[in-house]
């Protein structure tokens, strides 16, 4: 079957935005393909500085004919109803058929070819592409992120016609800006397309470049015995801003290396997307720096490595000033300026959350198990590094310089270390701060961002999470649990927080590959210990593995569906189940087993051993299947009816004191 390849040439499209435009160009395609009854075997789609590419292989030269039925109006409907269905589908009244009291219209599509619909297709994405910016240039009316220059639609071999705003289709490609052959060439498919950019200097593939990049730069840095120092968000921009990666090792000032090592590597990053580089056998920052050129320099690169090195300098030259300015400002000092930052319009300045977020530490400090004293000056200091100079230039490093001017004034390695690392964890492959000081801290901090902004609405809906609440929460979650904190969460949030909590803790437990439907089981018993939940999802999952555990959650349900059923009739039965005269020794025994965990289970939940809980629960399996296997519940006898109800209720209770097995899916 044919193939289907299409290059969308612009002016130089940002990094960042690369690896969605490829994204939504794939999802596109295939819902327009798909809405046209055209399922490509495979397709697949590139992006890179000037380019976003798409080839779909298997394609049917023509779409196949179709036949469709049309719902439309109700026979007696306004005229006009019915002038609008005939419009629609190109029929005369007689032409169509009555079911039912309601009009069908049966119409007939040929297919049409496939070169027309993908001419359609390529238009309709152009003009709707979802870029986060976009502009027009010149006289056309065309919106794209940058200048669109070249369409590229080939289709078995030939050119799909079409125009869109002065651009015409084609079958010609340009590769590298400045190297190679830079005449456009024809292309016929996708081997001639990659091969020939290959040729002209362009690598399609951005994995490919990544590679590229850190197996030179890797090269380039061993044959100096240095070692690179790998950044992965660093690397996927860099392979966004070349066509073809070129890695050159230049050389710093080592006077510099008295900076701290954080900011001479964020100057690099940050300002000229340099990598750092460092001595593999002290493991410190090393004078030396790579950058990634886009051209095959003849001197091996050696102007670019100098031109880059004397930006650099200039660059750290700044960073030296404002670090030794502000070494000379206490960070107690700084705190009266925090009252001109403001934290949020309806949440008043970064002062006031200060004094709030020392509150909630001087609260916290004990149930962590750190010193109160410690977290309280750890909470008061930790926010004025927001008015340092190197922080204004490089906010990447809050929290961290605030941890090294803290350093400097000689304060406890202990509030040193909580200044440093309140922010953690910023990420899910981040480490939380273990230190239990530290650990106040950034609870204290990640819980009032979750108060603060949950009380004026601002809430994370959808993808939209502006203030990073999920990311907020799950900080929480992660310190408790790595920490093993007793944290009583209801008394420092509120219920809708609770909730969140519950949510986000349903997430982290998914993604590590366990049952997020007991999280709701657990938590719907009011429990806001995160520790002794999780202690108690982890008994309760290994328990439904069991037979025994599937068993009885089955039973339990069908308890519990009968008991509904009744309480629609009016209230269940008050008291306990007794051992009736005559009762089938299976109502006995499992009135029995109900009876004996009286008080077992409760001690046991109280001393959280809840795997010894499930085990006491387990022994209700066997009764249970033989109650249900062997007793009518709705006997014709009333006192019979009423005490079987009354055990289908001990047993749910009793089952209850663990988890909302109601909860549990499956």
């Amino acid at each position: 079957m044919p193939q289907l390849l299409i290059e969308l040439f612009s002016e130089e499209i940002p990094a960042r935005m690369q690896a969605n435009a490829a994204r939504d160009l794939e999802r596109l395609a295939r819902e327009k393909l798909a809405a046209e009854g055209l399922l490509p075997e495979a397709l697949k789609t590139f992006a890179g500085a000037r380019r976003l590419t798409l080839v779909a292989e298997g394609l049917p030269e023509a779409q196949k004919d179709r036949h469709e039925e049309l719902k439309g109006p109700k026979v007696g409907a306004p005229p006009q109803a019915l002038e609008g269905f005939l419009r629609k589908t190109g029929l005369t009244q007689d032409q169509l058929t009555e079911r039912a009291g309601v009009y069908f219209a049966h119409v007939h599509k040929a297919g049409r070819p496939t070169p027309a619909i993908v001419a359609e297709m390529v238009e309709q994405i152009v003009r709707t592409f979802p870029w986060p910016k976009s502009m027009v240039s010149g006289t056309s009316k065309l919106r794209w992120v940058r200048p669109l220059r070249r369409i590229t639609c080939v289709f078995g071999g030939q050119v799909v016609p079409f125009e869109i705003d002065g651009i015409p289709s084609g079958n010609t490609v340009e590769g590298h800006r400045f190297m190679g052959d830079r005449q456009p060439f024809e292309v016929k498919d996708f081997d001639t397309y990659a091969d020939g950019l290959e040729k002209r200097c362009v690598v399609l593939d951005v994995e490919a470049r990544k590679d590229r990049i850190v197996d030179a730069a890797k090269t380039l840095a061993f044959a100096r015995n240095l070692e690179l120092v790998e950044d992965q968000g660093l690397l996927d921009e860099v392979a966004g801003l070349v066509e073809w990666p070129v890695p050159v090792l230049g050389d710093m000032d080592p006077a510099f290396l008295d900076l701290p090592p954080e900011v001479i590597r964020t100057s690099m990053r940050v300002h000229q997307r340099y990598f750092a580089v460092r001595d593999p056998k002290t493991g410190k920052l090393a004078p030396h720096f790579l950058t990634v050129a886009n051209i095959q320099a003849k001197d091996g690169g050696e102007i670019i490595a100098k031109g880059n090195a004397k930006v650099l300098s200039a660059r750290l030259s700044d960073a030296r000033f404002f670090w030794n300015e502000d070494r000379k400002t206490r960070l107690e000092e700084r705190l009266e300026k925090l009252k001109g930052v403001t934290f949020h319009a309806k949440l008043g300045s970064m002062y006031e959350r200060v004094e709030r977020i020392v509150a909630l530490a001087g609260e916290l400090a004990p149930l962590v198990g750190a010193d109160r004293d410690r977290a309280v000056q750890a909470a008061r200091l930790a926010k004025a590094d927001l008015v340092s100079g190197l922080v204004g230039e490089f906010p990447e490093l809050q929290g961290v310089m605030g941890g090294y001017y803290a350093e400097a004034e000689g304060l406890d390695p202990a509030v040193v270390e909580a200044i440093r690392s309140h922010y953690r964890p910023q990420g899910p492959s981040d480490a939380v701060p273990t230190d239990k000081v530290a650990a106040t801290v950034a609870l204290a901090d990640k819980l009032d961002t979750l108060t603060s902004f949950f009380s004026i609405g601002e809430k994370p809906t959808g993808s939209r999470d502006p203030f990073a609440l999920r990311r907020a929460a799950l900080g929480v979650i992660r310190i408790v649990l790595e920490t093993r904190t007793r944290l009583p969460l209801k008394r420092f949030v509120s219920g809708e927080v609770l909730d969140f909590f519950a949510d986000r803790l349903a997430v982290l437990l998914r993604e590590q590959g366990r049952r997020h439907d007991l999280v709701a089981a657990v938590f719907a018993l009011g429990d806001d210990d995160l520790v002794r939940i999780v202690a108690k999802v982890e008994a309760l999952d290994a328990f439904l593995k069991t037979e025994d555990g599937a068993n009885l959650l089955a039973g339990y349900k069908r308890a519990v569906n009968i008991l509904r059923a009744e309480e629609k009739k009016g209230p269940l039965p008050a008291g306990e189940p007794t051992q009736m005269g005559g009762a089938p020794v299976e109502e006995q025994a499992l009135v029995a087993a109900v009876g004996a965990l009286d008080g077992v289970l409760d001690e046991l939940i109280d001393s959280e051993d809840f795997a010894q809980a499930m085990a006491e629960l387990a022994k209700l399996r066997g009764p249970v299947d033989a109650f249900f296997d062997k007793v009518l519940v709705n006997s014709d006898n009333p006192a019979e009816r009423d005490n079987r109800l009354r055990l289908l209720a001990r047993v749910r209770d009793a089952m209850g004191r663990v988890a909302d097995f109601s909860q549990v899916t499956g």
